[in-house]
């Protein structure tokens, strides 16, 4: 993929988007600037692996009811099938950085599986 520069006019318009965008929703403005798109992730991944135990737990409840039990089992693999997909958005850096965010917390845990299970990168022939 090519990363063009934008011309003069179209840096002069996105900057005038921006100061309307800043004058009109300034709270929208500050979220924005606070959130990335590794800590959205991140928190997706948190409430996914959140799902994920409560699926866990549903799943002992099979004296009580089996359609419970299947439900906590459909809970569980949703949950994992989410997680996969929002560390594969995630970049090697993002992996990183989750990584040494802590060693005992989700993300991290789960960050350095995905490290090790996602295959070495083809060096480039450029």
């Amino acid at each position: 993929m090519v990363l063009m520069p934008l011309s003069d006019h179209e840096q002069h318009i996105l900057d005038e988007i921006e100061k309307r965008l800043a004058q009109e929703d300034p709270r929208l403005v500050e979220q924005v600037g606070r959130t990335s798109l590794y800590s959205h992730l991140a928190r997706r991944i948190r409430l996914s692996a959140v799902a994920f135990f409560v699926g866990f737990f549903l799943i002992f409840l099979v004296q009580v009811n089996v359609v419970v039990a299947v439900s906590g089992f459909i809970v569980m693999v949703l949950s994992a099938l989410l997680i996969y997909r929002y560390l594969k958005q995630l970049g090697r850096d993002q992996l990183r950085a989750m990584q040494q965010g802590g060693r005992f917390s989700v993300p991290g845990l789960l960050a350095r599986i995905a490290t090790k299970l996602r295959p070495p990168s083809a060096p480039s022939g450029d």
